[in-house]
């Protein structure tokens, strides 16, 4: 196990980091300084580290010998100094008193307008006011800056503006601010070691991508205090706690429940095709290998494509993301691609992950009732997959390839398009095995080649179902589970492969010449 504080050493080596942190840290100020000085009269800063952008416009503004006022709705405006010390500069705390206020002022300053978002919408003398004093910039030149988690300038604002997003720390800064919060653990605790090893750490680190630097703290604070340790069983619930933060429940889900290529019968190509690629995704540096980008699982229900898909996470021991496609539509003009975009941003903050398409031709289908959004939002799609982004493996599930556009299905869009067919004798033998194993039955009581005969034609959900009406009906009966019962619930069963056997030699010709079987 790897210590990551505290000694002498260790203490020496977060000075170090600290260093850096701070240089990137002035580095984002600098951009604001050049908002600044180019005399853009309105910045929109989108973040949630208020603090920390207050504190940016602070040393922005001493170094340029700028007054710096700050305004909230609960404390009206007032006047910054070095530490974020305040000074009641005005009682106006109503948005349209503060502006009139900022209008009348002679003396240029930067005023930092905090959480102004809910005041934007509907209230044209609001908007009508930051306008007067944006216009009258060349003979008082205010600067506007408005901070809020989130803001959508209306159109005679924005072409005045000019955005910044704070920089989320890197991957140097993330560790130092681990080691700071492992350093001061262990302070409170009077001493001692915070014991991880590198392999987990650096995984951590990379975990935690994409967040604030309060939020990385906090997360990292989260993993250390139950046990003072930083082990592989922290790393899932960071993830939890990650995917939280990101509020996209509903359209995207974080599967909590992955599961292992052990419990999935057949697949033995598609397994295959997973174990040669899996390092080179996981450490795509110095490999000289294209990283893999994806694979579209296509089959008949219930063939295993959902059990796949979370086994491809649970083999790779990455987190998994869901995304409904189904969810993904809204009724209003252009939501509906923007859950999209959000859902595709947040896989990228997430990464390295792997990002599950549900029922992918539930979004995808081609029609002209739907004003072109489905167009557009394979528009999206297909622009994210064609451009290069960090490591999300992509794995498409559907049962309908009628439904999918050529665009998606040609060949390079998905490393491989997989066709999940049926299972045969052997594999239903391997998933009655599966399915009594996991209700505590020894599979070897029972006629495991007799019953994959007399299931012909199943998928593997319904040989589930099949076990689980055997339980019932023998608990019913109080008496234990026996071939017969599992023979009964057999015969009581017509499976999709007869009821929709069209539409299943259909997709299975498709797949023919076009897909690599996966079994």
């Amino acid at each position: 196990m790897a210590a990551i504080v505290v000694n002498g050493g260790a203490s020496g080596h977060n000075n170090t980091a600290n260093n850096k942190t701070r240089n990137r840290y002035v580095a984002g100020s600098e951009d604001l300084a050049l908002m600044l000085e180019t005399r853009v009269p309105l910045v929109v800063i989108e973040t949630y580290e208020e603090k920390r952008a207050l504190d940016l416009l602070l040393k922005v503004a001493q170094r340029q010998r700028s007054p710096l006022f700050r305004w909230s709705l609960t404390d009206g405006l007032s006047r910054m100094s070095f530490g974020l010390q305040i000074q009641r500069e005005s009682e106006n705390c109503e948005p349209a008193a503060v502006l009139e206020h900022i209008k009348r002022q002679v003396e240029a300053g930067v005023f930092a307008l905090c959480d102004l978002h809910p005041f934007m919408d509907d209230h044209p003398k609001h908007i009508r006011l930051i306008k007067d004093i944006v216009l009258n910039h060349k003979n008082v030149p205010h600067t506007l800056v408005l901070i809020s988690h989130r803001l959508s300038l209306p159109p005679e604002l924005a072409r005045y503006s000019a955005s910044l997003q704070l920089r989320l720390p890197d991957e140097k800064e993330i560790l130092a601010l681990i080691r700071e919060e492992a350093k001061q653990w262990s302070a409170a605790k009077g001493g001692g070691r915070i014991k991880t090893d590198n392999r987990t750490l650096q995984q951590l680190v990379a975990n935690l991508k994409g967040l604030t630097h309060a939020e990385v703290r906090r997360l990292a604070r989260g993993a250390i205090v139950d046990d003072g340790a930083i082990t592989e069983s922290d790393l899932p619930a960071v993830n939890k706690a990650k995917f939280a933060l990101m509020d996209m429940e509903g359209v995207l889900t974080f599967e909590y429940q992955t599961e292992t290529f052990a419990g999935v019968g057949g697949l033995v190509h598609l397994k295959n095709w997973l174990a040669e690629r899996r390092q080179v995704f996981l450490n795509p540096q110095g490999q000289g290998l294209d990283c893999p980008k994806g694979i579209l699982l296509l089959g008949v229900q219930g063939g295993g494509k959902s059990l796949a898909a979370k086994a491809v996470a649970g083999l790779w021991g990455l987190p998994l993301l869901r995304l409904d496609m189904g969810m993904v539509y809204n009724k209003y003009v252009g939501e509906t691609e923007r859950n999209l975009r959000e859902a595709l941003k947040l896989a990228e903050l997430m990464a390295p992950c792997v990002l599950w398409l549900d029922e992918l031709e539930k979004g995808m289908t081609q029609g002209d009732g739907d004003n072109g959004t489905s167009r557009r939002l394979l528009g999206t799609l297909l622009t994210w997959m064609a451009e290069s982004r960090p490591s999300v493996f992509l794995v498409a599930t559907s049962n309908d390839i009628s439904g999918l556009p050529p665009e998606l299905v040609r060949k390079g869009r998905f490393d491989e398009i997989f066709f999940v067919d049926l299972p045969d004798a052997r594999v239903r033998q391997d998933i009655f095995a599966i399915h009594l194993g996991k209700r505590e039955l020894q599979a070897d009581g029972f006629d495991l080649p007799a019953l994959a005969d007399l299931s012909e034609g199943f998928s593997g959900a319904e040989i589930e179902q099949a076990v689980v009406a055997a339980l019932y009906s023998a608990a019913a009966r109080g008496e234990a589970v026996t071939d017969a019962h599992l023979a009964e619930q057999l015969s009581k069963t017509n499976p999709l492969s007869v009821v929709m056997a069209e539409k299943i030699s259909a997709l299975r010709h498709w797949a023919r010449d076009r897909a690599v079987m996966a079994g």
